[in-house]
């Protein structure tokens, strides 16, 4: 894959850091309010690199001062350069800005007299060269985050493995508290008790005779047909409402047998899929 740097700017409040957030989630190298005369030299430490970094994105703005004023100057260095990039540019009308800022109560970066409006109007005289200058235009006044997310992945090639969905699925005990990033939540208890057998007791779910036990259960098979079915309907719902994690906690009452074994088993499924899938067992060998 060849690198590709996309350097972000626009009016403020037009939505940059949501949109550096998005290109994050896509495999990008994200970097915010880069002064502009480091981009050369970013962008060659980045080529140097030995974490392969192919993908960079940078959000430059007004922020940067009297160093935003040298932009167009970097840019024609870059050209000359042969240096690769394309130049995303935000907008929004006046009436969404003026909202959007009345709404998170922040301070305009040209706010010197307090008058939003006027602040904005002064901005985009400022930005009219280099927003000539770009080869992507995107006005979010009627754009929700995940529209915007979505205009974005249409628009930038993006490393697809790094943008999927990652999902952990973590077996744990209620004894022990459930684990407070889960997404999903799921009650095993009411599956055979490997714990009730002398010989099965020391050991876990990681072990062939807890794990035959548990599955030969009519019980277990019917549950993991149909949760199998729950978790592979919502991935794709998930990835389309633009999630990017999913933690699914499944706990029985140690965590030690039946949340292990069908931890395993809905990992290996899942991976099947070629979904990005960790297998984590929270409370295995606790004894309290």
């Amino acid at each position: 894959m060849s690198a590709r740097m996309v350097i972000v700017t626009g009016l403020s409040g037009a939505g940059k850091t949501q949109a550096l957030r998005c290109l994050e989630d896509m495999g990008y190298f994200c970097v915010d309010n880069l002064p502009p005369a480091l981009i050369p030299k970013f962008a060659e430490l980045c080529a140097q690199s030995g974490r392969h970094i192919n993908n960079i994105a940078l959000v430059v703005d007004i922020r940067g001062g009297e160093f935003f004023q040298t932009l167009s100057e970097v840019l024609d260095e870059m050209e000359r350069g042969d240096v690769s990039f394309e130049v995303l540019f935000l907008e929004a009308s006046d009436e969404t800005l003026v909202r959007r800022y009345k709404e998170s109560r922040r301070r305009h970066p040209l706010g010197r007299h307090g008058e939003v409006l006027r602040n904005i109007q002064e901005e985009r005289q400022l930005l009219e060269e280099i927003r000539g200058r770009s080869g992507k235009i995107i006005d979010t006044s009627d754009l929700s985050n995940q529209q915007l997310k979505g205009k974005l992945t249409d628009l930038f090639e993006y490393d697809a493995e790094a943008s999927q969905l990652q999902i952990t699925v973590i077996s744990f005990g209620f004894k022990y508290g459930i684990p407070l990033d889960s997404d999903l939540v799921i009650d095993v208890r009411f599956l055979p008790n490997p714990h009730y057998d002398p010989v099965m007791r020391p050991m876990s779910g990681n072990d062939s005779p807890v794990r035959d036990f548990i599955f030969n259960s009519p019980v277990t098979a019917q549950f993991m047909e149909k949760f199998t079915d729950l978790v592979e309907f919502l991935i794709p719902r998930y990835i389309d409402e633009g999630k990017t994690t999913l933690m699914i906690a499944i706990g029985c009452t140690g965590g030690m047998h039946r949340s292990v074994a069908l931890a395993n088993r809905l990992g290996d499924i899942l991976r099947q899929k070629d979904s990005r899938v960790t297998v984590r067992h929270r409370d295995i060998g606790k004894t309290g």
